[in-house]
């Protein structure tokens, strides 16, 4: 059994392997959108009505608030910006 294992751990090393370029730094452009997005106003007004939310139930002790309506809100308008421009630099 363990001759096995040694032989598919043997068969596992010759496969191929691919390594990035060192010189290229590989950057997804989603995240880059999405930094530039959040600063759009109407989506930085969304984020600021999320803080405030969770700022506001994490002072109560006992609450059954939750803000996942803003944080749902911030998330959608933020993929919307992010999608107008995404598929046009993936490759």
């Amino acid at each position: 059994m363990f001759a096995f294992f040694g032989k598919v751990w043997q068969n596992f090393q010759l496969l191929p392997r691919v390594h990035a370029q060192d010189e290229e730094e590989i950057v997804d452009p989603q995240q880059v959108l999405r930094e530039k997005c959040a600063q759009v106003p109407k989506i930085e007004s969304l984020w600021g009505r999320y803080q405030e939310c969770n700022d506001r139930v994490n002072s109560r002790t006992k609450t059954t608030e939750n803000c996942q309506e803003e944080l749902f809100d911030y998330l959608h308008e933020l993929d919307h910006c992010v999608t107008h421009t995404l598929f046009s630099k993936l490759k």
